[in-house]
């Protein structure tokens, strides 16, 4: 089972010297330098757009990406003789983000601006992200959903009281994060980013870049597709915030080496503030409790519902402080 999809090089002219276990795939070294094989479940078309984008942005960038190899019959899909599909990437040997290095994080940023730069292709509408405000507008009928489930309750279990005494509070910010999007030139913002064709990576976050000894590499583009790139920015920013407890400092620092690399303007930093503002975490952690086993709630989820609740005010003091 280790070297599960290993058979596939072989439609690439491509033998392996040594191989690895990576995150869900299988690393090897070969004649034409490291390459990462992993199973592949999404569509050959989305494949094709994907491989056309991180061509874009290897050409017209000093970011490394992993870029997707042809196979022999020119196609991005290889199945191995179980008709198991896989697909080939180039690969490189760095490690991760480290999420307590503000060196690590400025650099990630910085990474992150100058991909934005070049990741632009014509607009298939089909990979279009849904509106934001679509977005928190079905986020917000889900809150309200599972309180009113949670207060025909009978019997409350920890996680359940607590969510309920918190819900006023975060619902209260939940609809006014929508009401000033809905306030704001948002549509503006987003009609100008489909024109130019923006694209996001879709899942940037410290797991998906890599620190080399020249550069900086950038992994795994599955989720790519068009829309705000401040999505990326804010997703990267959000899930590193909430590790050091919202530092208004570390957050400026973070715009500061976005904005040093790819200027933001006006629209771009209230869209930015705006999307802070919503609370993802909170509505993330009340999703997970109502699609899963409601019988038995995990201690876990119980300790981020309060270490979401602590962190309140560092999070209001964020919003309405955070600038370039």
């Amino acid at each position: 089972m280790y070297d599960r999809g290993l058979s596939v090089l072989e439609q690439y002219g491509l033998e392996a010297k040594s191989t690895y276990r990576g995150r869900g795939a299988l690393i090897c070294d070969t004649q034409a330098g490291l390459v990462q094989i992993r199973e592949y479940n999404g569509s050959p078309r989305k494949l094709g757009y994907q491989a056309k984008l991180l061509e874009i942005v290897s050409t017209r960038n000093q970011i490394s990406v992993d870029s997707l190899l042809p196979n022999q019959e020119g196609a991005y899909v290889s199945a191995d003789k179980d008709n198991i599909p896989y697909v080939v990437k180039r690969w490189y040997e760095g490690r991760e983000c480290d999420t307590q290095s503000m060196k690590d994080i400025k650099r990630s940023v910085t990474a992150l601006a100058s991909l934005h730069k070049t990741m632009k292709m014509p607009v298939q509408t089909h990979y279009v992200k849904e509106p934001l405000l679509m977005e928190y507008e079905r986020k917000n009928r889900e809150l309200r959903k599972i309180r009113k489930f949670v207060c025909q309750k009978r019997r409350k279990n920890d996680f359940e009281l607590r969510y309920l005494d918190s819900i006023a509070c975060y619902l209260w910010h939940a609809e006014e994060a929508q009401r000033r999007l809905n306030c704001s030139d948002y549509e503006e913002l987003r009609c100008r980013s489909l024109e130019t064709g923006d694209v996001c990576h879709g899942e940037y976050n410290q797991h998906n870049v890599l620190m080399l000894a020249q550069n900086t590499a950038v992994i795994n583009f599955d989720r790519w597709h068009y829309d705000v790139q401040m999505e990326d920015l804010y997703q990267f920013m959000r899930k590193i915030l909430e590790k050091h407890n919202w530092d208004l400092e570390m957050g400026r620092q973070m715009l500061l080496a976005y904005h040093e690399e790819k200027p933001l303007n006006v629209q771009e930093l209230e869209n930015l503030r705006i999307r802070f503002a919503y609370p993802e975490k909170f509505w993330k952690l009340a999703n997970y409790y109502y699609s899963h086993s409601k019988a038995w709630i995990s201690e876990k989820n119980l300790e981020k519902l309060e270490k979401l609740i602590a962190q309140h005010d560092n999070w209001m003091n964020f919003v309405e402080n955070i600038s370039v």
